[in-house]
């Protein structure tokens, strides 16, 4: 065969990628394109014979670009979408030219190394324990996934059954008390699990959605049991009182697996770390790379308190695999994923550029811009804002009606100046805006919500 030609097809991904992040400032805050334009452009049978690889993503580009949402906006405010820094951004393509296995230390020894190093950087800014193990996966649903699977693991084996051998069938019954408010990987977590959510002792929460200590108390006993606390209440941001938390359960014995899919990192400003106070006195904890710290999708982060059980549940041994020597380190003995991408490299990459201050800065901003969108809507006459704003999420109601939030929200999401999503909050249509991108500035926030209210005022 010919040498393959990286120039073209290479060079055609950048001058589009270029073209489409130069771009985001002014773009509206929505896909152009619908369901039917989409099918039209990129559908019609499989191609008989080769095409031109700079053709091929060229026309990719052009047939998708109208159909790509612009999460990477200073004014996406949806989820809790983090975008992507140009260090973070420039190493995920290294990844994907390098194309790592990163299972096996043989297979991916500088992305082995890599995982090592970011994985003590990152328990260090969190706060963490100094020997946690950490495990790179896809996100939060997969890092609750594996803590609550080393969870199970433990206590367990404190009860006297090896969950490894013999299975949940038999096994002593574990309860998982978790607040009312959690989000919902948890429960899908267990599904996955097979433990059920029936397993789960739903424990009240306050106003805010935060697990009240009083209530745990009254919900724990000495049998095998896992307790799930929250860092970061998708809806409001409100934080479970987890030192508290953590001394209570394990005064009875229980796990616990901190579900901090972005509100762990408020552990990285000196300002918001008092938030989560004890944090570190948790066994597992879960949080994701591309949220808050605006690392390319997918990668998410679990660390473990207990090393030796998070391998026991996560390890794997074949003769046909190449295992690492005394010192190396395989990562698939810390996730549920055999073969993966070199997630490392672009957390590395972002630590790496951003620093310690770095990050506590971004974090800093977003929850300040935050209060900004806080105090501007909260002073329009008809809107309401629902909650405390103590991180970055903000929940606005307008006119106390469902119909009109609802409304308000749908209209905003076409208008295209930004883009939020609805929830429903207490059994109320509320708007959720999360500020996760480290681009967003003050001008952001201004626009979007001169174009909110507009959009409450042709609504009403």
């Amino acid at each position: 065969m010919d040498r393959p030609d990286w120039k073209g097809p290479l060079g055609e991904a950048l001058a589009q990628a270029l073209a489409h992040l130069e771009g985001l400032p002014d773009r509206p805050v929505r896909p152009a394109a619908d369901l039917a334009e989409l099918r039209s452009a990129l559908g019609g049978p499989l191609p008989e014979a080769p095409h031109d690889a700079r053709d091929v993503v060229a026309g990719l580009a052009a047939a998708t670009g109208p159909g790509v949402m612009p999460s990477g906006s200073g004014r996406f405010f949806g989820f809790v979408v983090g975008g992507t820094t140009p260090a973070a951004l420039a190493a995920d393509w290294l990844a994907s030219a390098w194309d790592q296995n990163a299972g096996l230390y043989v297979l991916a020894p500088a992305a082995a190394v890599v995982e090592e190093v970011a994985g003590a950087w990152l328990a260090d800014l969190l706060g963490l324990p100094p020997k946690v193990s950490v495990g790179y996966v896809t996100g939060a649903q997969m890092a609750n996934f594996t803590g609550l699977a080393a969870a199970l693991q433990s206590v367990l084996a404190r009860a006297g059954w090896d969950l490894g051998s013999a299975g949940l069938w038999g096994a002593p019954r574990v309860r998982v008390l978790a607040g009312e408010s959690r989000h919902g990987t948890i429960d899908r977590a267990l599904r996955f699990l097979g433990v059920g959510t029936a397993a789960i002792v739903p424990v009240a929460a306050d106003g805010q959605g935060r697990m009240r200590v009083d209530a745990l108390a009254e919900a724990l006993d000495d049998g095998p049991a896992i307790v799930c606390a929250q860092v970061g209440n998708v809806n409001t941001g409100a934080v479970d009182p987890v030192g508290e938390i953590s001394d209570l359960a394990h005064r009875h014995g229980a796990w616990v697996h901190v579900d901090g899919a972005f509100g762990m990192w408020a552990a990285a400003s000196p300002r918001l770390r008092p938030l989560i106070a004890g944090v570190e006195r948790a066994d597992s904890w879960a949080t994701d790379a591309h949220k808050w710290l605006n690392v390319p999708y997918d990668c998410g982060l679990v660390f473990c308190a207990d090393p030796q059980a998070h391998r026991a549940v996560m390890g794997a041994r074949a003769g046909y695999l190449v295992h690492g020597a005394a010192g190396e380190r395989d990562a698939l003995d810390h996730n549920p994923e055999h073969s993966r991408r070199a997630r490392g490299f672009a957390v590395y990459a972002a630590l790496r550029a951003l620093g310690r201050s770095g990050v506590a800065d971004l974090i800093e901003r977003n929850c300040a811009l935050a209060r900004r969108f806080a105090e501007q809507l909260g002073t329009a006459p008809g809107v309401e804002v629902l909650n405390d704003v103590v991180l970055n999420q903000v929940l606005v109601r307008f006119g106390d009606s469902d119909d009109l939030t609802r409304a308000v929200v749908d209209r905003a999401q076409r208008d295209g100046t930004c883009w939020m999503s609805g929830t429903v909050w207490q059994e109320r249509a509320a708007m959720r805006i999360s500020v996760s991108n480290w681009s967003t500035d003050e001008a952001d926030v201004d626009r979007s919500v001169a174009a909110i209210l507009r959009c409450m005022r042709e609504a009403g």
